[in-house]
């Protein structure tokens, strides 16, 4: 079975988070998606390119999480987070994903 690309699944982590929270109107079932979704995502970092790239990475999926929310203002909901994610999955594209 193929593996899921590390990108696809921290971009899918913001994307899915911000939809299950918006849809359930439960902010905690938004965050229990992002945070397992990022868990996953800093593992297959980990396993990819090492602890200080996994650890870069989640730093960067944390402030692509936060930074969603002003930007929000900004551009709108769904655009901010769209933004973010494919920004998170560039990252993970050219630090981990590409060497597997």
């Amino acid at each position: 079975m193929a593996k899921v690309p590390a990108a696809a699944v921290a971009a899918g982590g913001l994307i899915g988070g911000y939809g299950v929270a918006r849809w359930t109107r439960k902010r905690q079932l938004g965050g229990v998606v992002l945070a397992v979704a990022g868990a996953t995502a800093a593992n297959q970092w980990r396993q990819q390119a090492g602890g200080l790239a996994a650890g870069a990475l989640t730093a960067t999926y944390v402030a692509a999480f936060a930074g969603s929310h002003p930007l929000a203002k900004k551009v709108g909901a769904w655009p901010a987070v769209f933004g973010v994610a494919g920004a998170v999955a560039l990252a993970s594209w050219a630090v981990a994903d590409r060497r597997g």
